[in-house]
Formats: structure tokens, sequence, C-alpha cells
């Protein structure tokens, strides 16, 4: 997944810092989209995932106007309610923006729906 840093995208649009680079709380969603169609062939009809758990390092800047490719690597072999994804966010030069893990359940769908619909 490719993406342009628009000024919505800074850490000052998002309330994350005060300058104009790339946020962290950005990054780690464009990471967590990834993750969500990285996890999209290992599910059975009915299922999807919830992110639960973050572990990212945000290590360098990306100005307004640079690109950063995400992409997420699924676990082998995965099996069980929890996946853990390694993720990783790379700029136009190629070098390493962000990199960690993501973890997400495995849920139903309609369940999940309703057990948080039934919490109003």
């Amino acid at each position: 997944m490719r993406y342009e840093v628009t000024e919505a995208d800074t850490a000052t649009a998002l309330g994350s810092g005060d300058v104009p680079v790339l946020g962290t709380p950005r990054v780690i969603a464009w990471m967590e989209a990834a993750t969500v169609r990285a996890a999209a062939p290992l599910l059975d009809a009915g299922q999807t995932t919830v992110g639960v758990a973050i572990r990212v390092e945000h290590l360098r800047a990306t100005p307004v106007g640079g690109t950063v490719e995400v992409s997420a690597e699924a676990p082998d072999g995965a099996s069980g309610r929890r996946l853990t994804f390694a993720v990783r966010a790379v700029d136009a030069a190629g070098t390493v923006v962000a990199a960690g893990e993501i973890d997400r359940a495995v849920v139903d769908r309609d369940r999940f729906a309703e057990a948080a619909r039934a919490k109003r």
C-alpha cells in the first residue's frame, strides 16, 4: 500500500506533535490497514479481525509530499485466534520509516458487532 503524505497526515494536523511531518498515528493507521488486508485470506466466512496490540517504532521523519510504502507480513502457518503481523513503512529512498508488530484477534463479525451494540 503506497501513500503520499499530505498536510492532513502530519503530526501537527493529528495533534500528536507540532511539526509538519508524517504523524505517528497516521503511519500506524496505514499499518493497521495493511494488516487487515493481509489477514483477509486467512479468515473463514463471517470472520474478521480486530486490533489488540501495537508495537511500532517511528524511526524517521517523512515530509509532506513524500511517499511511504506500507507492508504487513502475515505469520507463517497462521492458526488460532491471535495473529501477529510484522509491519514496515519505507520511504521512496528505501529508508525504513517505521517498523514493528501488530496483533489482531480473529472474531466472528456479527457476534462482535452485537456485543458492542449491547454495551450502549
